[in-house]
């Protein structure tokens, strides 16, 4: 009976006296990955929570954990163990090609940590401390659950730790606070995921990145710009280090309306192009001294051919001075 209540025992201690001190990062790829294996086993199974199970690679630098990437696992025919041999194989794979990343945790799809999770983080034990679990909650159980803290993606992280309950220790979790972070390669990367992978010319991909990117500066500034005017309003909150991070950003920009600014401009403007116009005359120039030898050189093959002509007519009608003297 005391087994049976502790295994109804919740696995996920409360936020309130517990907190977790990691520091994660996740990135886009494992997001991706997560999202297109449990759509994938929904349209096989025909099932709309099925059982997802995966390896999350990263790196961890004290409390600061980065999630890069992550692979799929498999399990035996139970449905509870992990194909140890398959993990192994994959996980030593990866390391040839992402010689940094470690393993790092786990990822799979529910609604909350259960006893199930518990007994299938032991076997993660051997190649981790501390595997994190990265749970996806779908978006029907999300909604139904969604608290306060304002987390728009539809994952949680969880931290492994040890409770004494009744003098007897078992294993349990601490919800962890994660963040996206991208870097400029990552971005470039999902926004053509988004497109669907359309194809074009590399002009047409150069200007559709120029594109995007003129348009997050652009949203940015507008949202720059609401905050100030709300400020000024007094219906925002003043933070005295974004105005004065915004006002040094101002401030080095150039002024485009000054005049000094826009005769200096100019001149480099003019320079430039001065430059550019005297390499097309030597350009140019080059192109015609050789147009010039070539129609010297064939000019002077023209002159020749006479006076060739000429000595042939007088060994063909006239003694020549070779015929005279011999």
């Amino acid at each position: 009976m005391a087994s049976m209540d502790t295994d109804e025992l919740p696995v996920v201690l409360p936020t309130s006296s517990n907190t977790s001190g990691l520091s994660i990062a996740l990135h886009p790829l494992p997001i991706l990955n997560i999202s297109e294996h449990l759509t994938r086993l929904r349209l096989q199974t025909r099932t709309e929570v099925p059982f997802v199970l995966g390896a999350l690679l990263g790196t961890q630098n004290g409390r600061d954990v980065e999630i890069v990437n992550s692979f799929e696992l498999a399990v035996e025919d139970d449905g509870l163990t992990v194909d140890q041999g398959f993990l192994i194989t994959r996980k030593e794979q990866y390391k040839q090609v992402f010689p940094s990343l470690e393993f790092i945790g786990w990822y799979t799809v529910a609604e909350r940590p259960t006893t199930r999770h518990i007994a299938l983080h032991e076997q993660f034990t051997p190649y981790s401390s501390t595997p994190l679990l990265l749970i996806l909650q779908p978006s029907t159980i999300f909604a139904a659950s969604a608290d306060a803290s304002g987390q728009s993606l539809p994952f949680k992280a969880y931290e492994p730790t040890i409770e004494i309950r009744d003098r007897k220790t078992r294993s349990v979790f601490i919800e962890a606070p994660f963040s996206v972070e991208t870097g400029e390669a990552e971005r470039i990367a999902v926004d053509y995921t988004a497109k669907g992978g359309s194809g074009g010319t590399s002009l047409e991909s150069h200007l559709q990145t120029q594109r995007a990117a003129v348009k997050m500066l652009y949203d940015r500034i507008l949202i720059l710009v609401k905050y100030v005017s709300d400020v000024i309003a007094g219906s925002a909150k003043k933070d005295h280090a974004a105005l004065r991070a915004l006002s040094a950003l101002i401030a080095s920009l150039p002024a485009s309306e000054n005049t000094e600014f826009r005769e200096e401009f100019d001149t480099e403007y003019e320079d430039v192009q001065l430059t550019a116009y005297l390499a097309t005359l030597t350009k140019s120039a080059n192109l015609l001294n050789d147009l010039v030898d070539k129609h010297i050189v064939l000019t002077s093959s023209r002159e020749e051919r006479p006076g060739l002509s000429v000595r042939r007519r007088g060994m063909m009608g006239r003694p020549t001075d070779f015929d005279r003297f011999h």
